[in-house]
């Protein structure tokens, strides 16, 4: 059943705005000289991770003054685990592909109350396409409803993630890449609307990463969960989360069992 919220009414239409908003600035910003490092080991940051964050902080922060606030180019505020509802945020999910003149990067971002999201949005503005879900009211890819694809059967060219995964449900090692989506919210999506049977998390994604994608396949009929059927939970302390797999429910239960003990 939809949540009945009239500041959800409220922070839907906030949502949407702000991340079309987002999209568009990062958009415009896209293909210009911009500085770039990298933070850590392998996580690749530009100005346009950092100006888009602050542009979606500053619309839906303060909005919502009371909420909390998580987003991978922020420092963590632990206040956030004794707030009701979190704002979640990737401002650029895919940087590596941003920053490479492809498509396949997008903002995603989605409101958790009691560690599960409520509604998210995932903006692919280089094509155009705009995801949105609210718990219990389905999922929509620009403003058209979606839905995962039917059935169990297990074809890897229509599965999308890190290779070491793909071979496993191949049987055997491959060169192949397949479906190479820089986004992981974008690439969860995907199984959302149907184009994509499943999706792999490599392990060492972030809430930011997945809270929107999640609520999009939830919301799709499918689910997302680790390997070993694990839910996923938003909004603690620790973050990071393990391997995953989103697919619809019976290709979800065939790869469960998969990957599961001998």
């Amino acid at each position: 059943m939809p949540v009945a919220d009239a500041n959800l009414e409220r922070d839907s239409a906030l949502l949407i705005e702000a991340v079309r908003e987002a999209g568009a600035l990062a958009l415009r910003m896209a293909g210009t000289e911009l500085r770039q490092w990298m933070k850590g080991k392998s996580s690749q940051v530009s100005e346009a991770d950092i100006v888009v964050a602050e542009l979606l902080r500053q619309r839906l922060q303060s909005a919502s003054p009371s909420y909390g606030w998580l987003s991978e180019e922020s420092a963590d505020d632990y206040s956030r685990l004794q707030r009701r509802r979190v704002w979640i945020v990737d401002p650029i999910d895919g940087t590596r592909a941003y920053l490479a003149g492809r498509q396949d990067w997008s903002i995603s971002a989605a409101l958790v109350e009691h560690g599960q999201p409520l509604i998210g949005a995932v903006f692919a503005p280089a094509s155009d396409e705009f995801f949105f879900a609210r718990r219990g009211s389905g999922a929509l890819r620009n403003e058209q409803r979606i839905s995962v694809s039917a059935g169990s059967s297990l074809d890897v060219a229509r599965m999308a993630g890190p290779r070491f995964l793909l071979d496993r449900v191949r049987g055997a090692p491959s060169e192949d890449n397949h479906f190479r989506i820089g986004s992981l919210a974008l690439r969860i999506s995907r199984v959302a609307e149907g184009r994509l049977d499943a999706a792999f998390a490599g392990g060492n994604s972030r809430d930011w990463d997945l809270a929107a994608a999640h609520l999009m396949v939830n919301e799709a009929g499918g689910v997302m969960t680790t390997l070993q059927g694990d839910r996923l939970h938003f909004n603690r302390t620790e973050i990071a989360h393990q391997v995953l797999v989103a697919a619809g429910r019976e290709r979800h239960s065939h790869l469960l069992r998969l990957f599961g003990p001998p």
